[in-house]
């Protein structure tokens, strides 16, 4: 908790920063009108008119309080700071229920936390808290079996009904967590980490406001898919990421561990799916071929994070992907699981392609047995087994696949696949296991034993539910956090159908038309980190956090007891906890955002432009220029300037890294990726890097895959005399499947197509023709010039290319107008 949170929940406006000011001395000068610190700064501290239901005197009087315990360093300050309902406490998800006490428990190294001896659940609790207040406070709490004075106690409360229920109660003589089940211990001390740790102030002890917490999640799976298959990453990754769920009560790590790109999972008898399947070339755009990529996990290794996920209350449900997404599999054994006998090379190509496993028996039995194994590195009671974009073409053109359809009395192949499925789902049951799968498997009209994760937007859980299966709630685009957080040019690559935090946060898991008898199918939710377009640790932590945290109060916290604004205040301090941890959280929600009212032509003519600033999230007080001036509303500047600006949060840190407007003359002459638009009928749909498994963010391209044509709209051609086309050509490396038929060729009228630049849109003269040189001989970034008569005025520049479709393809990466000045 901050002095900013006390003041903003009590509206109460400060003239200068209070980062500024000696608030013991402003107290003492009364706390509230004017006042003077002892460096003879003045300042005032006024409360909002337009809030009179928050300015009651008891609410009035706990405030200097508030501050003096904040100005002497003491941490977290008294209950009667805290906000009734308990927005104001630094936790994420949001309580069900907090009851304000009296007084406060200082909670230092010198606190023990104490556990039953023999009982192990309250001991891994204990642990854990003890690990955790370590890693964000600094604080080295020690663990033992019994106190004499002030401490942390977990005892064991059978009357707290449901196993992920607990209660925290904290009065000045000490803290217990109470719980029926072992996760309830859990989520108490994880409720316990946050409060610990509301502030920078790492190793100073914390005054922890007197309280009861009574707590239960809304949903049983709150969860986070990770796809490991598309670009592998080491084990050890992974571990952040689990302990950041802990903290926030999500309870399902979901691994996406087989993909035509690669096979991640080692299984014993079948060691080729690794010593083949775990490989792959990457694509070429023409240059010459790279060495193999990719890597797997053993099962030591598995059990390993299984193991320690399990202490924090995580359970991690494997997916092998089946019938479809199988070409790591086929490639690594054809003759036992393939369809049409052939081998293919392990997948490079993003999308949906046609290898299938067979569902012959020896098929059928190779899958079972890896599912034999697959259950004993993993104790979970669902076993994903895919069933999402499986083209049934390769079993159309099978006379041995068609066969069997008619051997079983199978119509169609949908029908083949829910046979598939069931078959599986028997399987597993008499392991004590139950099957899960993509919303696919209901066209198979699979039994309802098999659950449904709802991914083709909401209509799956609708029919599942309404049919009787339970249901997990993983929409795209609502909870696919591959898709981008802005439309900023500096985001890394991903899919274009921007998802903010707001977004995110506003998403309700439970989709209007099931029935009420039917909504207790629907088990939770959970959010998908597709990784295509995400090659390392960090770039999937900057897609997964903070909007993590918002899916994480979203299928905790029940409806009414959610705030957008609250929620904002309370992932100040996770952002912190997510800095501590090393985990590369974006901050795209609270950077400040550049809108400029005039064209880029006007703004050069008439030398000055209006700029507008926000954020996304509203965190801070939006400061700009070296005097850092507070933003009030849309500012004039001079073109040749540029403008740096940030949010400031009362502790004196910014929200997010400053973000810098560049007003120069050959900044407005310039277009990049981010400003390009898509071309009639067209629409930008990815964000791709130059190279597939590029490391860095930059450079990345925004692309029509199926149409490499873009915009630059309205572009300030009155104030140019020649114009520089900046090109990458990309891999072509897109598996689409029947969506193949709507890419759209150009006819090209040279060998290898051209970039043919037109002034005025897509329909518009022809500017300049630059015939494109052979891939196999030409570097993959490009530059063609061409003069512009800046008398015709502004204008849009439409740039298509015509290249092969079996040619890589094409993007502008960057657009420079020559200044006709």
């Amino acid at each position: 908790m901050t002095l900013d949170w006390i003041l903003r929940r009590h509206h109460i406006t400060y003239s200068i920063p209070i980062m500024e000011l000696d608030m013991a001395q402003a107290v003492r000068s009364g706390g509230f009108g004017p006042f003077s610190d002892s460096a003879g700064r003045s300042g005032v501290l006024q409360g909002d008119p337009m809030k009179p239901s928050m300015l009651n005197p008891a609410h009035l009087a706990a405030v200097p309080f508030a501050i003096a315990a904040l100005a002497s360093g003491a941490g977290i300050t008294s209950a009667q700071a805290s906000a009734r309902s308990g927005t104001d406490l630094p936790l994420i998800p949001m309580p069900a229920s907090v009851v304000a006490g009296q007084g406060a428990l200082r909670i230092g190294a010198d606190t023990p936390v104490v556990a039953a001896s023999g009982d192990a659940g309250a001991e891994r609790a204990a642990r854990f808290l003890a690990e955790r207040a370590k890693a964000q406070r600094g604080l080295s709490l020690a663990t033992a079996s019994m106190a004499s004075g002030p401490a942390i106690r977990f005892v064991r409360d059978n009357a707290i009904a449901g196993e992920e229920a607990y209660r925290l109660t904290v009065t000045a003589k000490g803290a217990t967590v109470a719980a029926s089940g072992d996760r309830g211990m859990i989520w108490g001390a994880a409720t316990l980490v946050q409060l610990l740790s509301p502030d920078g102030r790492t190793g100073q002890p914390v005054q922890v406001p007197a309280m009861t917490i009574e707590d239960a999640p809304r949903y049983s799976w709150r969860g986070l898919m990770m796809d490991v298959a598309r670009h592998f990453q080491p084990i050890e990754t992974l571990y952040p990421v689990v302990d950041a769920m802990a903290e926030q009560k999500l309870n399902v790590l979901h691994l996406h561990l087989s993909d035509d790109q690669g096979w991640r999972v080692e299984i014993k008898r079948y060691p080729k799916l690794t010593e083949i399947g775990a490989w792959r070339t990457p694509p070429s755009a023409g240059e010459p071929t790279a060495a193999k990529v990719g890597g797997f996990y053993t099962q030591e290794q598995l059990k390993a994070l299984v193991a320690y996920a399990g202490a924090r209350g995580i359970t991690v449900v494997p997916e092998i992907d089946m019938p479809g997404h199988a070409q790591a599999a086929v490639a690594a054994y054809p003759e036992e699981v393939g369809v049409l006998g052939d081998r293919p090379q392990v997948g490079h190509d993003w999308g949906v392609n046609p290898w299938l496993f067979s569902p012959s028996e020896g098929s059928m039995t190779f899958i079972r047995n890896v599912l034999d194994e697959l259950v004993e590195v993993f104790p979970s009671p669902f076993i994903h087994v895919g069933g999402d974009e499986a083209v049934k073409d390769q079993w159309q053109r099978s006379p041995e696949v068609q066969a069997q359809m008619a051997a079983l009395g199978l119509k169609t192949e949908n029908q083949l696949q829910g046979w598939m499925i069931a078959e599986l789902g028997k399987h597993l049951a008499t392991k004590g296991r139950r099957l899960i799968g993509w919303d696919e498997i209901l066209e198979g009209d699979v039994p309802t034993s098999a659950s449904v994760m709802s991914w083709r937007g909401e209509k799956g859980a609708v029919e599942a539910a309404n049919k009787g299966h339970d249901v997990v709630l993983s929409p795209a685009p609502d909870l696919y956090l591959d898709n981008l957080q802005s439309d900023r040019s500096d985001e890394p690559p991903g899919r274009i159908g921007i998802r903010t935090l707001e977004q995110v946060y506003r998403y309700e898991p439970t989709p209007s038309g099931i029935a009420p008898e039917r909504l207790k199918h629907v088990l939770g939710a959970q959010a998908n980190a597709w990784s295509e377009y995400l090659a390392t640790a960090k770039q999937k932590e900057h897609a997964i956090f903070p909007r993590l945290s918002a899916v994480a109060e979203v299928t905790w916290t029940a409806p009414a007891r959610r705030d957008w604004k609250s929620f904002v205040a309370r992932l100040e301090p996770q952002m912190l906890r997510y800095s501590r941890e090393g985990i590369a959280a974006a901050d795209s929600a609270f950077a400040v955002n550049f809108r400029m009212k005039e064209s880029r032509g006007e703004a050069l003519r008439g030398g000055r432009l209006t700029l507008a600033m926000d954020t996304q999230a509203g965190a801070g007080t939006i400061r700009f220029g070296a005097g850092r001036k507070i933003y009030q509303g849309p500012v004039t500047i001079k073109v040749g300037s540029k403008v740096e600006a940030a949010a400031w949060l009362a502790d004196g840190r910014t929200a997010a890294a400053p973000r810098t407007f560049d007003a120069t003359r050959t900044a407005l002459l310039t277009a990049s990726a981010s400003d390009l638009a898509a071309c009639p009928k067209g629409a930008l749909g990815l964000r791709v890097p130059l190279v597939s498994g590029q490391v860095e963010d930059a450079p990345a391209f925004n692309v029509n895959i199926f149409d490499t044509c873009t915009q630059w709209i309205d572009a300030p051609l009155g104030s140019a005399r020649g114009a520089t086309f900046e090109v990458a050509r990309l891999p072509r490396h897109y598996g689409l499947a029947h969506e193949a038929s709507a890419l759209r060729e150009h006819y090209a009228v040279t060998e290898h197509g051209e970039l043919v630049v037109r002034r005025g849109g897509c329909e518009g003269a022809v500017l300049a023709t630059f015939p494109l040189p052979d891939p196999k001989s030409a570097p993959n970034r490009l530059r063609f010039a061409a003069p512009v008569d800046a008398k015709q005025g502004d204008g849009a520049l439409c740039m298509q290319f015509t290249s092969p479709l079996y040619d890589p393809f094409y993007a502008i990466e960057k657009v420079v107008l020559e200044d006709s000045q």
